[in-house]
């Protein structure tokens, strides 16, 4: 198997991002492959605690006894947009974009496998099959999927230059008074929390653009463009000017009013080249029933 980091595998530990990816093999299993030699980065051998930079090429050979594979499962899938080389799919919040260690069904690639099996790209690996990028788990919106990988490249070359772009929806703690304006802030990992990102003058650099859409007595409905797109970026920016999403409880809102299955943020906007040509394609969807729901309780 091989696999491809992007930016926000960056810092990563090689054993831990192996065992994020992989299911069905513990840590202590994938440090054990890779002590014997069974991973190599970027043709390397390398040590567990190897840390990832992006577009590092990890190539993982397991042992044929311990080869693994996704369920393919009947789920349907919202696709908001298709060619023959690429769709755009809604993910529904609650929904991993992959498998993981702890998790390895109900997740969009499980999905899409079952739709699609194996006419979908293999760059970034069989359990990232498709995956061109993420959304947290209860973020619901937007998603490209490559169906080669021609397309993944092409697509991928897009992300990193930022001529993608992605606009999201969120609703927020407290009162912006700004109309627009821009945070720009670098964000890296936690130190003390690993599964948690921060904004830390050693960071990678990070941008968002925000504009504020309605403002109610305690919250605000603003809409979010990404000039870059690091790890929970949209939740970490807005954690740091004191207005976290609404129900975010990973960093810091507490828990609203209106129960919801955590944050209130929505990708709605994708504009982007499509594969191989000039033609730009932009969609957009309407707000999702969490976004709905809370708006309708803010109003009133």
């Amino acid at each position: 198997m091989i696999f491809y980091t992007d930016e926000n595998d960056e810092d990563k530990r090689l054993d831990c991002y192996l065992s994020e990816i992989i299911p069905d093999l513990s840590r202590s299993k994938i440090q054990s492959l890779i002590k014997s030699g069974c991973v190599k980065v970027n043709n390397d051998i390398k040590k567990s605690s190897y840390i990832l930079k992006e577009n590092d090429k990890i190539d993982f050979e397991i042992p044929e006894q311990e080869s693994l594979e996704i369920k393919p499962q009947n789920i349907p899938l919202d696709i908001v947009y298709e060619d023959e080389n690429m769709l755009v799919v809604n993910k529904i919040s609650g929904m991993l974009t992959h498998p993981t260690t702890i998790e390895r069904e109900n997740t969009l690639v499980n999905a899409l496998l079952y739709k699609y099996g194996n006419e979908l790209s293999d760059l970034n690996g069989e359990f990232r099959r498709g995956i061109l990028h993420r959304l947290d788990r209860n973020t619901s919106g937007l998603l490209m999927i490559a169906k080669n990988n021609r397309a993944h490249e092409f697509l991928a070359g897009q992300i990193k230059n930022h001529t993608v772009t992605k606009k999201y929806r969120a609703i927020v703690k407290g009162v912006i008074k700004e109309d627009e304006f821009e945070i720009n802030s670098p964000i890296g990992r936690n130190p003390n929390q690993p599964h948690k990102m921060m904004t830390r003058d050693d960071g990678k650099s990070s941008r968002t653009i925000v504009k504020v859409l309605e403002r109610f007595k305690d919250a605000t409905y603003i809409e979010l463009t990404l000039i870059t797109g690091r790890t929970h970026q949209i939740r970490v920016h807005m954690k740091s000017i004191n207005h976290p999403v609404y129900n975010d409880t990973l960093y810091g809102a507490g828990r609203g009013k209106v129960k919801t299955d955590e944050q209130v943020l929505q990708s709605f906007f994708l504009r982007f080249t499509k594969p191989f040509g000039s033609e730009i394609i932009e969609l957009q969807i309407q707000p999702d029933e969490k976004i709905e729901k809370v708006l309708k309780y803010l109003r009133s």
